[in-house]
Parts: C-alpha cells; sequence; structure tokens
C-alpha cells in the first residue's frame, strides 16, 4: 500500500489485499530492541485479526515485562500502516499496538512513542521525523570472513565512490524499487564511508508512520540483499578502522491545523541557525537529556565504539562526541542542516528501537517548549579540533563514553522513567546492565593477542 492509495475502510483493504495477491498477513508488533515480532495469519481470518485475535506470551520477548503466569498480549494492526512486501507479495505487514486485558499495553513500545505525539498534539503540534538509513552490506567467503559485495580493492576514502556504488547495484536497485513502490520516495543514495557501507534517504513523515517504516526498512534491506547472497548489518561499528553507521533523527515542529513547518524563523534569527525560538526551546530539551538519550538511541555495547573522536582510516570518525549544538556542522551532536527548518540529532544509530528513541527525544524537546529552556550559544567552529580546557571553557561536555555511563545517566533521569513508564523502564534497564555484564565478563581477541604471550 501507498499513502496515496489507502482504502476507506476494513472491508475495502481486505478487498483489495485479496485483489493484488495477498495470502498471508503479519500483524507485526516489537520487542525492546525494535526486532519485528508476529504470527502469520491466512487472509481469510483478517477480520479476526483486525480485532486482536493475534496473541503471544509476553515472557517470551526480550523486554516485554511479563512473566510466564501473565495474560497474553494481542497485536492490535494499525490498518492505516498496511504494506505489501514488494520482494514477496503474498505478504502484507501491518504495524501493531499491543494490548492486555483489553486494554493497551502499557510498555508496548509504540503505544509509548503514541503517548508523547499524543501530549505534542495536546500542544497544538505534528512531529515530523526523518531517519537517514545507513547500514553495511557484506557476503561471506567460506572462511566466514566478511568481504564487500563488490570484489575490488578496498580505498583508504570510499566514500561516494562511484564504482563501488555502480558494483552494488543488483540489491541496491531492488531496494530502491521497493521503497519508491511504497510511496516513500528516495532522493539519494551513496556508498558511505566504510567499506561495504550505504545511505540511502527518503523523504519524512510524521514521527509514529517514520518509526514504523524504520522497523519494516531494516527487515526489507537485509531481505533483499539476501536474495542477491550477501546481507545487511544494522550494526553501528562492525570494524574498528571504518566509520560506524548513524541514524540520525531529523525533525521538524509542523503546526497541527495548518501543518506550517513552525521550526522556520520568521524573520532573521540572531543566533545564525535559521531557526524559530520554539526550534531552540526544543533543542534546549534535548540537550538536557543528552545522557540519558544516549542509553536508547545508541543502545548497544558496541554503538559507544562509533561514537569516538578519531579511528577511521579516512581520519575523523564523523559521529558526534561532545554534547554541544550549532549549525550545519557535523562536529555538534544535534546540527542544524543548511537551510534551517529542522533539527538532527547524530547521536542516534541503527540499533536503535526508533519508537523508543524517538519517544524519549521528542519528549525531552517538548519539555524544553514547556519551560522556555535556552541552549546557550550555537557552536560554529570544528569542535574535534577543540582542546580540553577550550571545550570546558564553553561549558561543553563530552558524550557518555560506555553503554554504562548512558546507563547510569538513563536511570537517573525522571524523564526517561516518565516516558517509558515504570515496567518498561525497569526492563530495559535490567536488560540492558544484563547486557552490559555479559560484555564484561567477555574475553576479546585484542584481549588475548595483547597479553597471552606478554611475557
Amino acid at each position: 500500500m501507498t499513502e496515496t492509495s489507502q482504502p476507506t475502510s476494513l472491508q475495502d483493504l481486505k478487498t483489495d489485499l485479496e485483489a493484488r495477491g495477498v495470502k498471508y498477513l503479519l500483524p507485526s508488533y516489537v520487542d525492546m530492541h525494535g526486532a519485528s515480532k508476529s504470527k502469520m495469519v491466512p487472509i481469510a481470518h483478517f477480520d479476526r485479526m483486525m480485532a486482536g485475535s493475534e496473541l503471544c506470551t509476553g515472557a517470551a520477548l526480550d523486554g516485554v515485562p511479563q512473566v510466564i503466569s501473565d495474560p497474553e498480549v494481542g497485536a492490535h494492526p494499525d490498518p492505516a500502516s498496511c504494506l505489501v512486501q514488494p520482494w514477496q507479495r503474498d505478504v502484507a505487514w501491518f504495524a501493531s499496538d499491543l494490548w492486555c486485558d483489553g486494554k493497551p499495553f502499557e510498555p508496548c513500545s509504540r503505544m509509548i512513542l503514541k503517548r508523547v505525539l499524543d501530549q505534542a498534539a495536546g500542544m497544538g503540534f505534528r512531529i515530523n521525523l526523518g531517519m537517514e538509513a545507513e547500514f553495511f552490506v557484506f557476503r561471506e567467503d567460506e572462511a566466514g570472513r566478511l568481504l564487500p559485495v563488490s570484489d575490488r580493492h578496498n580505498l583508504a576514502k570510499p566514500a561516494y565512490d562511484v564504482p563501488r556504488l555502480l558494483d552494488n547495484m543488483a540489491w541496491l536497485s531492488e531496494t530502491v524499487d521497493a521503497m519508491n513502490e511504497l510511496g516513500w520516495d528516495v532522493y539519494s543514495f551513496d556508498h558511505e564511508d566504510g567499506i561495504g557501507q550505504f545511505e540511502i534517504d527518503f523523504a519524512y513523515a510524521d514521527a509514529l508512520t517514520m518509526a514504523d517504516r524504520f522497523v519494516f526498512f531494516r527487515r526489507m534491506a537485509n531481505a533483499i540483499a539476501r536474495k542477491h547472497g550477501a546481507f545487511a548489518t544494522f550494526m553501528p561499528k562492525p570494524f574498528g578502522d571504518y566509520a560506524g553507521s548513524g541514524a540520525h533523527f531529523n525533525m521538524s515542529i509542523a503546526d497541527l491545523e495548518t501543518g506550517r513547518n513552525l521550526c522556520v524563523p520568521s524573520g532573521d534569527d540572531p543566533r545564525g541557525c535559521d531557526l524559530s525560538e520554539i526550534s531552540y526551546h526544543f533543542i534546549a530539551g534535548i540537550m538536557r537529556h543528552l545522557p540519558a538519550l544516549s542509553a536508547v538511541v545508541a543502545p548497544t555495547v558496541n554503538s559507544y565504539k562509533r561514537l569516538i573522536l578519531k579511528g577511521s582510516n579516512s581520519g575523523f570518525t564523523w559521529a558526534p562526541v561532545f554534547q554541544c549544538y550549532g549549525d550545519n556542522n557535523r562536529t555538534n551532536t544535534v546540527r542544524i542542516p543548511g537551510g534551517g527548518g529542522r533539527v538532527e540529532l547524530r547521536l542516534v544509530d541503527p540499533m536503535c528501537n526508533p519508537y523508543l528513541g524517538a519517544a524519549l527525544t521528542i519528549a525531552a524537546g517538548l519539555e524544553g517548549i514547556r519551560e522556555g529552556l535556552d541552549p546557550g550559544a550555537p557552536q560554529f567552529s570544528n569542535m574535534y579540533e577543540k582542546t580540553p580546557a577550550e571545550l570546558d571553557a564553553l561549558g561543553v561536555k563530552v558524550l557518555p563514553r560506555t553503554l554504562e555511563e548512558a546507563l547510569n545517566a538513563f536511570e537517573a533521569d525522571g524523564l526517561a522513567r516518565q516516558v517509558f513508564g515504570e515496567a518498561m523502564f525497569d526492563a530495559w534497564l535490567r536488560y540492558k546492565r544484563d547486557e552490559w555484564l555479559s560484555y564484561l565478563n567477555h574475553v576479546s581477541d585484542w584481549e588475548t593477542k595483547r597479553y597471552m604471550h606478554f611475557f
């Protein structure tokens, strides 16, 4: 389905799906990671499925805070989200909310985002969101080594390289065609700074729709790559000596009634970023909660291998390191792209649960608007080149350097608990603490090589 072809009733939707050859339905929800989960439903049972017939045991999933004796949760599909899978046209997918005991299930990731968007609507706003899809595509040789699809020699600086882009067009063109078939309006794609790394940029949407699309995109990109003998990975930092992948949030605030972009200033912006005053309040809220946000939008041990100053073969990593904002300057964590009119959070990586990441980010921004917060002066220079003394004089702090630091900030942040709700807050924190402990107990190849034959 596309935005312009949505049927007007459930019966019309079922008739349309049958006419298009759809046989099976996926009422899909997500676990705490943002990974799709579902049962498969034959289309003959469409009506029952739309009423919430498909139940699951929450305790079987990561971060769905239930025990085995609790009532099952049920998937309630959103008919407006229906997509026929372009690579598997007899299957239609629905983004779904979880319900339990006849009412919305509070810890459901999608419901958490919807609650924050309801708050925005109560303030007269619609939040629009774009996500930049960066990811790696690899093939494996007989020994299990990861190799790029292109068999050309690796370049020290492969960003925007045309030959390597063309070598990947078989799976790339099929992916882009699929996205455009769904009405997502891809406007550019390229080979990025890592070997086998790509970015696909497509049109923004309202925040809920974009979160739905990103969940679907990760699965679609991998499915299509696998058809071509490769696979897509959304691991933020597969290799220590190449840049990592981000999934930057690009946000704007629209008037709920008129659709007017409220981030566009009515006159000259005295701060020089081409933004409205309400945008600066929104930024200030995000800045206040950046350490806690890190735990949600950069949610893995590996995420913090990306968030470093240097380490890629081509020089700087391009990743955010400092708690600062500014103009079209990629050394700021919060950036205002050229032309203004939107706010970019560069901290986000593609392993995030987009519902939870967007929920906490937007809630932080709304807090800034409600309280009229001031983000301070924007930064216009290369923050990577500042000395610690210069950063200290500017009042610029470093982002969390490990998942543990981010989790400590998350645990101490009252807004995080409020947005997530007690059950999901506790489940998230417990799971992620265990993940960190497991990492600490793991002996890596680096340690073995460094210490095994030390004496």
